[in-house]
């Protein structure tokens, strides 16, 4: 189900970012047309960097009692389009798609083209696929940082939500893990700006807190693209009544 695109922990990675620097190949310029600035640091309004200040703060919660199922059931169809999550992201990122048996919704084959990890083409086989779909913000790390409170309905809206779902190249999001911004980021450079106002929208969303270090990572990528436009998207923060998580 994905649709497409985009404390501290020690000086080490403080100075791996900051040489790191960002960009989205070229940031946009220019306010939104908004006008106006950020609550903090002088941010333009509508930009990730004015919306990462906003977020709030705190320690990173326990793990415990996360499960996967907590979420509902991986991929569904909470949009009605009787298509699951994943292959809705799979037609909305991949190129030259065929699907199976004539089927419009099972996505059998395509080439996801320039990887936002990457930066490389990657081949896309149903049953031998190289191809994952992401949660820009895992599901793990939102449960350790407010999902733990949630009611079920947000939880499966969150894992669901074309806004936190990306197809990207298995190896690089096998790497990743459930790490937060200030423990990975994609090994492509140029995408990093993109990859860090996807997570700042998701979290802003779904009201989904930050540690010091993560915000201090992110503003670290932010500083270098201060007019990155914070992404955006429209599905609902809760899934229909038909849909249950444990």
């Amino acid at each position: 189900m994905t649709v497409r695109r985009y404390g501290m922990v020690g000086l080490a990675v403080g100075a791996l970012l900051w040489s790191a620097g960002c960009g989205l190949g070229e940031p946009s310029t220019g306010s939104d047309g908004a006008g106006g600035e950020g609550a903090k640091g002088g941010a333009a309004a509508g930009t990730a960097l004015a919306a990462l200040e906003a977020l709030t703060v705190e320690e990173e919660g326990s793990k415990d009692g996360y499960g996967r199922e907590r979420f509902g059931s991986a991929w569904a169809d909470v949009d009605g389009n009787s298509c699951g999550t994943r292959d809705d992201i799979l037609k909305r990122d991949l190129a030259e798609v065929e699907y199976k048996d004539g089927d419009d919704c099972v996505v059998a084959s395509g080439v996801l083209k320039d990887d936002p990890y990457s930066g490389e083409d990657v081949e896309f086989r149903r049953g031998a696929s190289k191809v994952d779909i992401d949660h820009l913000v895992s599901l793990s790390d939102a449960w350790k940082k407010g999902a733990s409170e949630w009611e079920p309905a947000k939880r499966i809206a969150f894992a669901n939500d074309p806004l936190n779902l990306l197809a990207v190249d298995a190896g690089p999001n096998r790497a990743k893990g459930d790490g937060d911004a200030a423990k990975w980021l994609p090994p492509n450079k140029t995408y990093r700006c993109a990859y860090v106002a996807g997570q700042v929208a998701v979290k802003k969303k779904y009201e989904v807190w930050v540690t010091a270090g993560e915000r201090d990572a992110m503003r670290t990528i932010l500083d270098g693209c201060p007019e990155e436009k914070l992404p955006e998207g429209d599905a609902p923060t809760e899934a229909p009544d038909r849909f249950s998580a444990k």
